[in-house]
């Protein structure tokens, strides 16, 4: 990509483009899965190259001053449409371009970010969307990172909340609206965003994304809407895609099932460019884009990301169906179990495959969980999910232990659940691992 067209000194010379991709053949489309394994990237432009090089340069060379100006113009906003070439590798790069443009294809997504984490990618999105004497509105539980930014740091800056459950109806979610617009009101501010988080991170509640979109659309006159955005990491890309039910933005940690290696730190977001241009304005000024070699080593992932989510669901499923009728097993929060009621309606509205991550309630408490994860052989204890191994994990004791117990006591954060990401292993081995473990118990 970085191989421009210098014909003309005017600073009116655009950017060498790739040739256009293949994205149908003879009116059939094709497949994310296909395009994964090429789209956004021209070999011709890298001296032929069949994989993109890893771009290790902090700064891009202008083709002239006046182009130079151009360029920057784009980044700081002076000009509308944004980057137009590569300046410096704290704004874009090659590889990070590739991925965006790769993420996209998943959701139909008309613009994509990539982020250093997914918090930083959290961070910064709220950071461009919520001002002082703001309100947001989110589900609950959150990852407990999310929540500490959430209520205790963005509310240092005069930010405020109010949280609703997961698996609230229509009539609720319009309630904590009315409520979240009285206290913009009264503090001078506006309701700044909604933002969800489904399924919910570790009980696997799903938030109704149509239902929301519904009654933001009711609550607040076209034009003075505030986005949706939506945690997709569990599900997404393959099992859910947001945008299509009602969201303007899902993010990602795309460290989890999207790497899926667990040898990686990412983030990532995507939308409408309406929606992340102050996204992409607020990460040029604080740094927060991922470097050019975890971009390449995720180009290298999204390959394989259908096959190794649809392994890992496969066996999450038959390690589900032994563990739902153990003697020391409480119950499991797993999608693929849901039988009826508003949980089962949403799953089947929303998303395409239950997933691999899940909820397992052990009987007992602390002492009987920590005496299951530490008996485990193949299943590694490890916070973190969606890698080609299998992790387990305590959120109580660990990811969420910074939650207050009364919340973690409301949002079902137990001291029995130990949260499960099943990896690409036999299931059978799995299977053999827990039973094992279970007798421990």
């Amino acid at each position: 990509m970085p191989p421009i067209d210098n014909s003309d000194l005017t600073g009116t010379t655009s950017r060498r483009k790739p040739k256009k991709d293949v994205t149908e053949i003879g009116g059939h489309p094709l497949s994310p899965s296909t395009l994964m394994m090429g789209y956004g990237y021209d070999p011709m432009l890298s001296e032929g190259s069949l994989k993109p090089p890893i771009f290790l340069t902090s700064t891009f060379a202008f083709e002239s001053a006046a182009a130079g100006k151009r360029h920057f113009e784009g980044i700081t906003g002076k000009r509308p449409g944004g980057a137009d070439g590569l300046v410096y590798s704290r704004f874009n790069g090659p590889n990070q371009e590739i991925l965006e443009a790769r993420l996209g294809v998943w959701e139909k997504a008309e613009d994509a970010l990539v982020f250093s984490s997914g918090m930083s990618a959290i961070a910064t999105l709220l950071l461009a969307h919520v001002s002082m004497n703001d309100v947001i509105v989110h589900s609950g539980p959150l990852y407990a990172a999310t929540e500490t930014l959430i209520a205790r740091i963005l509310s240092r800056f005069g930010a405020t909340y109010v949280d609703f459950p997961a698996e609230a109806s229509r009539a609720e979610m319009d309630a904590i609206l009315e409520r979240a617009k009285e206290m913009a009101a009264a503090q001078g501010g506006k309701v700044a965003m909604v933002y969800l988080e489904s399924p919910a991170n570790p009980t696997n509640a799903l938030v109704d994304v149509e239902a929301m979109r519904a009654a933001v659309t009711a609550a607040f006159p076209e034009g003075a809407q505030p986005p949706i955005a939506i945690d997709n990491t569990f599900l997404g890309p393959l099992w859910s895609k947001p945008l299509a039910h009602g969201a303007d933005i899902v993010l990602y940690s795309l460290t989890k099932y999207a790497g899926g290696h667990s040898d990686l730190v990412a983030g990532g977001v995507l939308g409408s460019k309406h929606w992340l241009g102050p996204i992409r304005m607020m990460r040029n000024t604080i740094g927060t884009i991922c470097d050019p070699h975890t971009a390449w080593m995720l180009l290298r992932s999204l390959e394989t990301v259908e096959l190794r989510m649809s392994r890992a669901g496969e066996n999450a499923e038959k390690v589900c169906a032994y563990l739902r009728d153990h003697p020391k097993v409480d119950g499991l929060g797993y999608l693929g179990f849901l039988k009826d009621g508003s949980q089962k309606d949403i799953f089947d509205r929303h998303c395409t495959g239950a997933g691999s991550t899940f909820s397992l309630f052990i009987k007992g408490g602390e002492e009987e969980s920590f005496r299951f994860l530490d008996a485990l052989k193949i299943a590694k204890l490890a916070v973190s999910l969606g890698g080609t191994e299998t992790l387990a994990s305590h959120p109580a004791a660990m990811t969420h232990l910074s939650v207050p117990d009364a919340r973690k006591k409301a949002m079902g954060i137990t001291d029995n659940l130990v949260r499960i990401s099943i990896g690409i292993e036999d299931a059978n081995d799995l299977i053999a691992d827990f039973e094992q473990a279970l007798t421990a118990v």
